[in-house]
């Protein structure tokens, strides 16, 4: 093998590792992205109690989006890695390798850059070869270093923040009871009131033709002003205690 074409193939690991570093970033940026969408599309139905079509176009827009991202910071970087769509050139690489190989960088695109030459000779070639055997040593992936990517994992603790956060504040099936809202978009829902009956009476039995008086207490953020039971088709008034 001549030392052109283990340059080439040097290349072309270093290509594949700058994709999977890429594939990293992109699959943190989906987590952080798409979670936090997920949470604001919860929170929006939790707080608007849409109709069916807003949920609809609630959930629709969702799925659009996820897609997107997923797209955008996976799918496409699965493509080039695996080479079923055209990446970065060997140009491209070069430049990014100089950067982090000064020494190397007019090296390398020199060498490409004869590679490219049409005109073939024996000079021509073993000029390309004595400069790609200059390079030998040098690994081109060592450019591309995985652990950089652990400073973007601060955007992914962004919404398991939010989620954790509004999950301490917030009712405790805040999110279960947007999502399944959500999910079902076509079934109507009627919000719950901001008030619960609580009945204190230890029993309900009662001695016939004597008074029976029907303690209940109320709990919620907002207390009801009037208030009855139906009872043989009679309907009675509760009265205020405290």
């Amino acid at each position: 093998m001549s030392s052109f074409s283990l340059i080439q193939q040097k290349l072309e690991q270093f290509i594949k590792k700058y994709y999977t570093s890429e594939l990293i970033k992109g699959t943190i940026f989906f987590f952080a992205a798409g979670f936090l969408y997920f949470l604001l599309t919860l929170l929006i139905e939790y707080f608007l109690w849409l109709n069916p079509m807003g949920r609809s176009i609630l959930f629709w827009s969702f799925v659009v989006v996820e897609f997107g991202l997923f797209m955008r910071f996976i799918a496409f970087t699965l493509l080039k890695l695996f080479s079923l769509q055209k990446g970065i050139t060997n140009e491209q690489a070069a430049q990014i390798i100089g950067d982090h190989f000064p020494e190397v960088s007019d090296k390398l695109l020199n060498v490409l850059q004869l590679n490219q030459n049409q005109r073939e000779s024996d000079l021509l070639s073993a000029s390309i070869d004595q400069k790609a055997l200059q390079m030998q040593s040098v690994v081109f992936k060592k450019a591309i270093n995985f652990q950089k990517n652990i400073k973007y994992l601060a955007f992914a603790a962004i919404p398991i923040l939010v989620f954790g956060l509004v999950s301490a504040l917030g009712e405790k099936d805040l999110f279960s009871s947007s999502y399944t809202r959500v999910v079902n978009y076509n079934t109507a829902y009627t919000p719950a009131a901001p008030f619960s009956f609580y009945l204190e009476n230890p029993s309900l039995s009662a001695i016939q033709n004597k008074p029976f008086t029907l303690k209940i207490r109320t709990q919620g953020s907002v207390i009801p002003q009037n208030a009855s039971i139906v009872y043989n088709n009679q309907k009675y008034f509760l009265q205020q205690t405290a």
